[in-house]
């Protein structure tokens, strides 16, 4: 749309001294691939719930939010900047549905209590086995309720890492003195939980959120079913989830 970087910044002066509707629709424009990417990476772990063009929809909220609050004087890139609001907009939508039937979530609550308890009690992440003996359960039925659980992990742990970027949830920084204190706390416990995972679920993770590889595509690499990546996956998250437990209850 734009020939060059120099057109964008002329496009954003104007905007954000104008505030003209016209200019802000062709910002919206310019970086809609932004809502694009975005939207394809989620609905990977919530297509079984919802549309694409849900997602879409959402984020497009979040650019056009994102596209009216943007600072130029700050450091922060927009792209940076925008990427939180999309991702925000859309983890709230996300989080007023209801996926789970309450027989499922009390199953994976319970999993879930089982999984921090052990972790607490011995200083290191819980194994299958152990789960299935404090459970009373085999494996089957664990993975079943991992395979289960995955959408109410990912939700959850999505929520978080939304929140360790390096934008405050405020818009105004001096508001929240203590939000970089927070974010960097946040950092090195989820630093330190993924150092406590498995090889395979450490593997996993990193495929997933930094190589931005699917469930198949991972399977692939590891020479299991997509099924299996994703209990592996749910596991891993319920390990994290333990770690970071004081901020997702916050």
């Amino acid at each position: 749309m734009f020939e060059t970087k120099t057109d964008v910044d002329e496009l954003w002066k104007r905007y954000q001294k104008k505030k003209d509707l016209t200019d802000r629709n062709a910002l919206v424009e310019h970086y809609i691939h932004l809502v694009k990417k975005i939207s394809f990476k989620m609905v990977q772990s919530y297509g079984k719930f919802v549309e694409t063009d849900d997602l879409m929809s959402c984020g497009v909220m979040g650019l056009m939010d994102a596209v009216a609050k943007y600072d130029m004087e700050k450091e922060t890139s927009f792209e940076t900047y925008a990427t939180y609001r999309i991702k925000g907009e859309i983890i709230d939508f996300l989080r007023r549905q209801d996926f789970l039937p309450v027989n499922v979530r009390s199953k994976i609550k319970r999993v879930e209590s089982a999984y921090e308890t052990i972790q607490t009690q011995t200083g290191k992440p819980a194994t299958e086995e152990e789960v299935c003996k404090h459970l009373s359960l085999d494996k089957k039925q664990l993975r079943k309720i991992l395979d289960d659980s995955y959408t109410y992990n990912i939700l959850n742990l999505d929520e978080v890492l939304e929140n360790t970027g390096l934008e405050p949830a405020s818009d105004d920084e001096e508001s929240m003195p203590g939000a970089s204190l927070v974010h960097n706390e946040l950092k090195h416990s989820l630093a330190e939980g993924i150092d406590l995972l498995s090889d395979r679920e450490r593997l996993v993770i990193t495929l997933y959120y930094y190589e931005e590889l699917t469930l198949k595509e991972i399977g692939v690499v590891l020479g299991v079913s997509e099924s299996r990546v994703s209990q592996i996956h749910s596991q891993a998250l319920f390990q994290l989830r333990s770690k970071l437990k004081s901020f997702i209850d916050a």
